[in-house]
């Protein structure tokens, strides 16, 4: 994602443009410095120059693997004579150069990047280069220290998450333990004891609670109840083999039922099936 952002340096607001953490700052405006109304001139003047064509191509066969160094040799060839001139358009086009752009619309003009602008700024003027990057740097800075509180305070909200997360776990999943009087109750069926060891409700209760929900209350279970689910209808069938009355099978299985989702929502293979 790109992003625009302004320095001022001796009264010149200066664009700086960022593309994957690339700065990239208005040479445009920076000329502005020498000649409000010449930008496009004093730019020209500066990338004729022999210094200057070297230090751009040397930065593109660093930094860029397309960059035509034959059509390169051929520019510093002519660099200095008084019949050569160079155009920012002609340079980029010609030797495939990154480290130079034009851009049009609202911030539009000739950019460079930050290696190269700051070249551009030493050969306007020594004075202009150090406030230059001084702003620069004040403006990096800045950034830092707002990422450092971005971090820390997604950091800080990782920990709250984490711990609301815990709780709801621990307040919706892990089943309540049933009170006396609803052990006491005789259920119509063997599925709504499983559901009222679970789940603390029968079918009839929890469609009360939920009128617009779609599905049954099984439907609406997580994997680990599910699981623990499976597990109480194969062990309520033991124990009903075993004659045990319906409100001892029921105390039996709430307590299993506790047991095994603690035990699950901690389990590292049960995470990897989601």
């Amino acid at each position: 994602m790109a992003t625009n952002k302004k320095i001022t340096v001796e009264n010149l607001e200066i664009v700086i443009h960022t593309v994957k953490n690339q700065d990239y700052i208005s040479l445009t405006d920076m000329a502005k410095f020498r000649d409000m109304d010449r930008t496009n001139y004093i730019i020209q003047n500066w990338l004729r120059t022999r210094s200057a064509i070297e230090f751009c191509g040397l930065w593109e066969q660093l930094h860029n693997p397309i960059f035509k160094r034959i059509e390169f040799d051929a520019f510093k060839n002519e660099s200095g004579s008084n019949s050569f001139s160079l155009t920012p358009q002609k340079w980029i086009e010609t030797t495939n150069a990154i480290g130079i752009t034009s851009k049009a619309g609202r911030y539009g003009g000739t950019f460079a990047h930050k290696d190269i602008a700051f070249e551009f700024a030493s050969w306007i003027s020594a004075e202009f280069k150090l406030y230059l990057i001084t702003e620069f740097q004040r403006l990096k800075n800045d950034e830092n220290d707002r990422l450092k509180l971005d971090w820390n305070l997604q950091r800080t909200l990782a920990k709250v998450n984490y711990h609301i997360h815990t709780d709801a776990i621990k307040e919706n999943l892990i089943p309540k333990e049933l009170n006396r009087n609803q052990t006491s109750i005789i259920y119509a069926n063997e599925a709504d004891l499983l559901n009222m060891a679970l789940f603390g409700m029968t079918t009839k209760e929890w469609r009360e609670e939920n009128p617009n929900a779609e599905g049954n209350i099984r439907d609406a279970a997580t994997l680990e109840q599910l699981v623990v689910l499976s597990n109480l209808e194969s062990i309520n069938a033991v124990l009903i083999h075993q004659k045990i009355e319906q409100t001892n099978r029921l105390i039996q299985l709430n307590k299993i039922a506790i047991t095994q989702m603690k035990s699950l929502i901690n389990s590292k293979q049960l995470t990897k099936l989601k």
